[in-house]
């Protein structure tokens, strides 16, 4: 099975978050926090103007992309979680 976003949406899959702290410190799961970072999967075709072109999406797969906190919506498939967001929850992309 496999998910194609629609228009100016993106399919993302978290990155893990650290497990140690700067300094050296192993958290535990529980005082881990969802990673706001991860690579983008599939993306839409664009929002649809009012003159009916398409805007493309500035995003593309494979991309690292920092999102805000409570960004899309949580996916289970095939085993794996994925987040479907608005390209507008995408604060940046992480550039190597």
């Amino acid at each position: 099975m496999k998910i194609r976003p629609l228009a100016d949406k993106v399919l993302v899959e978290r990155v893990e978050a650290e497990s140690k702290t700067a300094g050296g410190i192993v958290l535990p799961d529980t005082a881990k926090e969802k990673p706001q970072r991860g690579k983008i999967i599939s993306v839409g075709e664009g929002k649809v103007l009012d003159d009916g072109t398409h805007k493309q999406v500035q995003v593309k797969k494979g991309d690292i992309v920092l999102f805000t906190s409570y960004a899309g919506t949580e996916v289970k498939m095939n085993g794996k979680e994925y987040l479907i967001m608005d390209e507008s929850d995408i604060m940046a992309v992480i550039e190597k």
